[in-house]
């Protein structure tokens, strides 16, 4: 016969709420020469400020989407990101203005030059690889979240 354990339930019921509470990832698919790379969304200031951090790594082909709710120039650093990454800034209209390597765990800001909304963060040099370069342009779906302040 079957006994059951009020261990068991408690640690049942535990889990349940640990995965419903957990946050869900937003991802999306982006175009970038040609190629897809899936993007988590980072839409919400608390999203933004936490990033990449604490990653030990990421697939080759995905990244991060910064999502800022209006253009302005942006300024990067990677305090507990523990992968290299290239950031790229991209503005409204999906052009990347500029490109830049970040060095793990640098605290060094990396400032944009020009006003943009978004920031794209990959692993180093994958836009190297796909020959990705400023003026390219990224293909923005339409259904992207909008930023919250």
């Amino acid at each position: 016969m079957f006994k059951k354990s009020r261990g068991a339930g408690a640690c049942a019921l535990a889990l349940l709420l640990l995965v419903s509470c957990a946050p869900k990832v937003k991802t999306y698919s982006l175009t970038l020469a040609g190629k897809t790379l899936t993007v988590e969304i980072a839409d919400t200031p608390a999203e933004r400020a936490r990033g990449l951090m604490f990653r030990k790594s990421m697939p080759q082909d995905h990244g991060m989407l910064f999502i800022f709710p209006y253009d302005e120039q942006l300024s990067f650093w990677m305090k507990n990101t523990l992968i290299p990454l290239s950031i790229a800034y991209v503005s409204s209209d999906g052009e990347i203005r500029e490109i830049y390597h970040m060095t793990p765990e640098s605290l060094e800001a990396i400032q944009s030059n020009h006003s943009v909304r978004y920031a794209l963060e990959v692993n180093q040099g994958l836009f190297a690889t796909w020959g990705v370069k400023p003026h390219d342009y990224v293909t923005l779906p339409a259904s992207l979240p909008r930023a919250s302040e």
